[in-house]
């Protein structure tokens, strides 16, 4: 899953790599957590023809997705991440996959290795980040609820999906990662329909990231300054990835 990230880059650096119209300035988030604002980016009107203007715009919503058929929030789980594979036939996200896909810009995310039950050691925190690059995009979806005297808010989830074979040594599953190179197709509901883009789901390359061992003040969402990405010794050595089955399909996923 993917429970807590940070996105430390200036508004410029996002602009750029997310090919928005403008992102507002905000301090360097550190510890981003549930119910929190994020920014996201969603696609925008079509601009005139001959309009060098990029189609996408950057917003903020609460991390933490309520469908619009919700009647009270209070009474319904909090929906920070949906599985990519089953998303399109979940009741909670189905309208979502089909009409309100986003981007989630973040320079990294949180992730815990826990112990097997019984054991002594301590769960250990890792600052997982890109090892190219200061900035990925996780796929996401958007919902907004309308309560009952018409004030709106809009809400969002990140979609995960198996993790891969580095990952997998902290974590079963992992953010979906979506490259520049698919941000439109992504992002793009009015020509491509869910089964369109489920290649995309497939998990990232397993050298793509590097696992920084952190300390556990990152548990604590007051905690929300640069020395929580802080390397630390770990509680007990990450084991040796998985060996690459002979069969191995490069980790595609399907909705079929």
């Amino acid at each position: 899953m993917c429970g807590r990230f940070a996105l430390t880059e200036p508004s410029a650096r996002l602009k750029e790599f997310l090919d928005v119209v403008e992102v507002e300035e905000f301090p360097p988030r550190y510890n981003i957590a549930p119910t929190q604002p994020i920014l996201i980016v969603v696609a925008g009107e079509r601009q005139q023809p001959g309009s060098n203007l990029p189609e996408r715009k950057a917003m903020l919503v609460r991390w933490g997705f309520t469908p619009s058929w919700v009647k009270d929030p209070r009474e319904f789980p909090l929906l920070i991440n949906a599985r990519a594979e089953t998303a399109i036939g979940k009741a909670s996200f189905r309208a979502a996959m089909r009409h309100r896909r986003i981007l989630v810009p973040a320079t990294g995310f949180y992730e815990w290795r826990r112990p097997p039950k019984g054991a002594k050691e301590k769960s250990q925190a890792y600052w997982i980040r890109p090892r190219k690059g200061s900035l990925v995009a996780f796929a996401g979806l958007m919902e907004t609820w309308s309560s009952a005297d018409g004030s709106e808010v809009d809400t969002g989830a990140i979609l995960t999906t198996a993790a891969n074979r580095a990952i997998g040594r902290i974590h079963d599953r992992m953010p979906v990662v979506i490259k520049q190179e698919d941000f439109a197709r992504w992002l793009d509901c009015k020509t491509q329909e869910p089964r369109e883009v489920a290649d995309l789901f497939a998990p990232v390359e397993d050298d793509f990231f590097e696992t920084v061992p952190v300390s556990d003040r990152v548990n604590k969402v007051v905690n929300t300054d640069p020395d929580i990405q802080s390397r630390v010794e770990e509680a007990a050595p990450l084991p040796l990835p998985k060996a690459k089955p002979a069969d191995d399909d490069d980790g595609q996923l399907s909705l079929l």
